[in-house]
């Protein structure tokens, strides 16, 4: 017979991991890059999206700890970084191909184009939805699309689950799990991670 662990367990466990794995979260930081950064795009007319931790964060998920993450199309990225630069912030030329960065005082701002090997697309900014995040009104990514892509990174040089769920938790409700499990079914780990949320009954 399997032990069934006693009642909240899991609670303390991912509150625990929560607690380790955010130890540095600056909030005010956050919604201040997040500021600059919407601002900065929107006044240069720069179509975009929130994605990622800071999307997250848009729908009341817990904080990211270090970057803001963005999508744009591939020929929309001179644009974005031109736009950043000119309110005063820093450009950086990365060695991965599917993103580039800009640094807002500390904070890193992720330019990303070509998310898991897919590229961004007009109709894939379109699916955005506008939300206040803090002080400011942004488009941010639909939470299905955003735990498609948290799930399709996973590997065997990256499968840290317990950093997942709390992202799983707060977003669940908005989550259409069938279409998570659709996208990402030729990924072990990230059907190890839905079975994990099934368990856990959270999905």
């Amino acid at each position: 017979m399997i032990a069934t662990p006693r009642a909240g367990y899991y609670e303390a466990m991912t509150a625990q991991a929560v607690h380790a794995g955010d130890p540095l979260a600056d909030e005010e930081g956050l919604q201040r890059t997040i500021t600059e950064v919407v601002s900065a795009l929107g006044g240069a007319e720069v179509p975009f999206a929130l994605t990622g931790g800071s999307a997250v964060y848009g729908r009341g998920g817990p904080p990211t700890t270090h970057d803001v993450d963005v999508l744009v199309c591939p020929e929309h990225v001179d644009d974005a970084v031109r736009a950043l630069v000119e309110a005063g912030m820093r450009a950086e030329d990365p060695p991965e191909d599917w993103l580039t960065k800009v640094y807002c005082g500390e904070w890193m701002v992720d330019i990303i184009f070509r998310p898991n090997e897919r590229p961004v697309t007009e109709a894939v900014l379109a699916s955005a939805e506008v939300l206040r995040v803090g002080s400011m009104t942004a488009p941010v990514m639909p939470a299905t699309c955003l735990l498609v892509d948290k799930l399709l990174v996973l590997g065997p040089h990256r499968c840290d689950l317990a950093e997942l769920l709390p992202v799983a938790r707060a977003l669940r409700e908005q989550v259409d799990w069938s279409e998570v499990a659709g996208q990402t079914s030729d990924s072990p780990y990230a059907a190890a991670f839905l079975l994990l949320l099934e368990r856990l009954h959270i999905t």
